[in-house]
This record gives structure tokens, C-alpha cells and sequence, in this order.
């Protein structure tokens, strides 16, 4: 197996790769393989979750906002621990993007930090491991964030798509990529442009949780009882971060305080709001699309919110629609990314480039951890 990663780093063929992903909606684990060389999607393989338990979030939790000490080492702990229980459900891989789990992001100070060892998994799994994906980006100047923009690229040419399309990801942050596959590689000036539109489920997530004791607002029933509050909508509209240039990046924490501008509100007012406050940061952000996207292809957990969704119908001049519409997985999209990033820095290829994350020039990042002998 290492011997074929050994030529899958240096080669062009295809390989089996595995890729997972803990997000910022501290829900679990995806995995999912593809077969790639890197450049291409050639076909999808085998997917799977593990759910987080309710202490495993709460440890989680408790760490965010963290840069080291007893909390994020107790997270890390978590978050190794269900990565080595859901990949070695798989069989196949040839080698494993592991994200790990971001605890804290600040890419204009203290930098970026993601807790889960990448070397823990390759002896546990016997595999090579690429992972601390985000940090070189970072330690040259670049948001570390997003990273998923060169595989959107990549599905844009899978689905054939003929023009400019956007991918919009509604994770605990949410983001956006234009992508135009008429360009020949994601790396070409035009091809992408990316950043974070702003807060997406976390802040709902964190205040159905605290306000209800539950884990999110199903299906959108809370928000569609209540009524958007205006005045705390433009309040949030006018945070700084919306008049920046993308592109740019957020911490998941970054908008906390959008629950104190909703606290005085009824149950299904506030939930209405907080989701409004996310389509509206969405709208906010095409407006620095290149061209107008002729339709946003959603993933993530926020394209399962109908409330959502209409807001979104509603206020932007395009089709918006789940990924699953033209064939793709949204609740996987992000660990196939990092499967897909995994053989690119194995190869030497870049990850991300100034349109996507603003760093100076096109970046390979990622370490790779191979397993040790005995």
C-alpha cells in the first residue's frame, strides 16, 4: 500500500483516496473516496458519518477559541478518536485527507489552528496521512479559508456545466465559490474567486441550544412560525466584514454576538432572524461575483432548512438548488474535497492560489505523515 502512494505522489494515474471532514457545525465526521488524479474526478466511492455524542460536542465546544492547554488536547482527543472509528470502516484508500478540527481562526494574528494528529491516523490506519492543510496558506499571508474552491472547480467540469456557476456551502460559516470551467485548471487567472459570505447555521445551531436544548431548528420548523426583526437584520448587514474585498475568511465565532441581537425575541422571531441574517450575508456576497452565476448549486446542512432555501430563492437573481440536483452528494462534498487536496499535495500541486484564500502566490499546503514501523 505505502508503495503505491509512493507513486501516486509522484505519478499521473488515478488513485482511491479518502478524504473526511469535522466542520465548524461540530455535528461528526464525513468520509467519503473518490477516484482522482488530482485534476479529475473519475468516479465516487463508499461515504460515511460519525456522529458526534452529546459529551463529545460539548468537549468540543468547550475548546473553541482555543490555541492550546488541557481543552483543545481534550478535543483533539475526540476528534482522533471518531476519525480512527469511521475510517477504518473503509477499505480501499490509498491515502487520507484528514482537516481535523478547527478550534480557532485568525488568519491576520495568531494564525489558524486545526486540532487531530495527522501522524496518530497513519499508525492507526497503516496509511499515508496528508493533513494541517490551512497553515502554510496562512504563514504566507493567504485566510488559510476556504479550501474546498479547487475541487468545486473540479465538480463544475464533472457536471459539465457551461458557464459560471457558484457553490455555496452552509456549514457553521458559510461560503461561496465562483467558478468559470470554461478556464482549463482552477489555478488560471478568472477560474475562481471564494471567501466566506458570513455566519450560516452556527449562530442558529448555538442559540436553538441554548434557548431549546436541542441541536438545530429541524427542517426550519422554529423560523417559519416567526417574523424577521429589521432592525437587528440591518444591524448585522452593517458589520465591517461585508464591505470587505473577498477574498476573506471567519472564524466560527466571529458573529456570536448576532444572538445577543436576538435575545429579547420570541422563539420562532429570533430563529426567523438568525436565519435571515445567513441568506441576506449570502446576497450581500454575490454581489462580488465576476459574472452572474446562472445558478448556485448549495451543500451543506443549511440546504436541508426549506426556510432557508426560499430566503435565498427569494434574494438572489439565479436558480438556487441542492448539489444533489446534478448528481452531486452536498452532505459530502467537503471530506471529498479534502481526498481530492490530499493527492494534490502528495503530487506537489497547488491547493490554493490568490482567488481563493489571498495569498501572494499558489500554495501546496498540507503536511504528510506516513506510518511508522513497529
Amino acid at each position: 500500500m505505502l508503495k503505491a502512494v509512493s507513486k501516486a505522489g509522484a505519478g499521473k494515474g488515478p488513485v482511491w483516496a479518502l478524504g473526511a471532514m469535522s466542520g465548524t457545525s461540530l455535528d461528526g465526521v464525513d468520509a467519503a473516496m473518490i477516484l482522482t488524479d488530482g485534476e479529475r474526478i473519475l468516479d465516487f466511492g463508499q461515504s460515511g458519518y460519525q456522529p458526534y455524542t452529546r459529551a463529545e460536542r460539548a468537549t468540543l465546544a468547550d475548546a473553541l477559541g482555543c490555541w492550546g492547554g488541557e481543552a483543545a488536547e481534550a478535543a483533539a482527543d475526540v476528534v482522533e478518536a471518531a476519525h480512527v472509528t469511521l475510517l477504518s470502516r473503509f477499505a480501499g484508500a490509498e491515502i487520507i485527507g484528514f482537516h481535523g478540527q478547527t478550534l480557532a481562526h485568525e488568519p491576520r494574528g495568531r494564525g489558524t489552528l486545526q486540532v487531530g494528529d495527522g501522524q496518530v491516523i497513519a499508525n492507526a490506519l497503516d496509511l499515508p496521512v496528508v493533513w494541517d492543510f490551512r497553515s502554510a496558506d496562512v504563514r504566507l499571508g493567504g485566510e488559510g479559508a476556504p479550501l474546498a474552491p479547487f475541487y468545486h472547480f473540479t465538480c463544475a467540469r464533472w457536471i459539465a456545466e457551461p458557464g459560471p456557476v457558484a457553490f455555496l456551502n452552509l456549514g457553521g460559516v458559510g461560503n461561496l465559490t465562483w467558478v468559470d470551467p470554461r478556464k482549463g485548471r482552477p489555478e488560471e487567472d478568472g477560474a475562481i474567486l471564494a471567501f466566506d459570505t458570513g455566519p450560516a447555521n452556527a449562530p442558529l445551531n448555538d442559540f436553538i441550544g441554548e434557548r431549546l436544548g436541542q441541536d438545530f431548528d429541524r427542517d426550519g420548523a422554529l423560523a417559519a412560525r416567526g417574523r424577521v426583526e429589521e432592525g437587528a437584520l440591518e444591524l448585522f448587514l452593517a458589520e465591517s466584514y461585508f464591505a470587505r474585498m473577498p477574498p476573506k475568511s471567519l472564524d466560527r465565532n466571529d458573529f456570536s454576538e448576532m444572538i445577543g441581537l436576538v435575545r429579547e425575541l420570541s422563539d420562532a422571531d429570533a430563529a426567523a432572524t438568525l436565519t435571515a441574517m445567513c441568506a441576506a450575508a449570502v446576497a450581500q456576497g454575490m454581489e462580488h461575483c465576476p459574472e452572474p452565476p446562472s445558478r448556485v448549486l448549495v451543500t451543506g446542512g443549511g440546504r436541508h432548512n426549506p426556510v432557508l432555501m426560499e430566503m435565498l430563492r427569494v434574494s438572489l437573481d439565479c436558480p438556487v438548488l441542492p448539489v444533489e440536483d446534478v448528481g452531486l452528494d452536498g452532505d459530502m462534498l467537503e471530506a471529498q474535497a479534502f481526498a481530492f487536496l490530499a493527492v494534490r499535495v502528495a503530487r506537489g500541486m497547488a491547493t490554493s492560489g490568490p482567488a481563493t484564500t489571498g495569498v501572494r502566490a499558489l500554495v501546496g499546503g498540507g503536511t504528510v505523515s506516513r506510518p511508522e514501523d513497529g
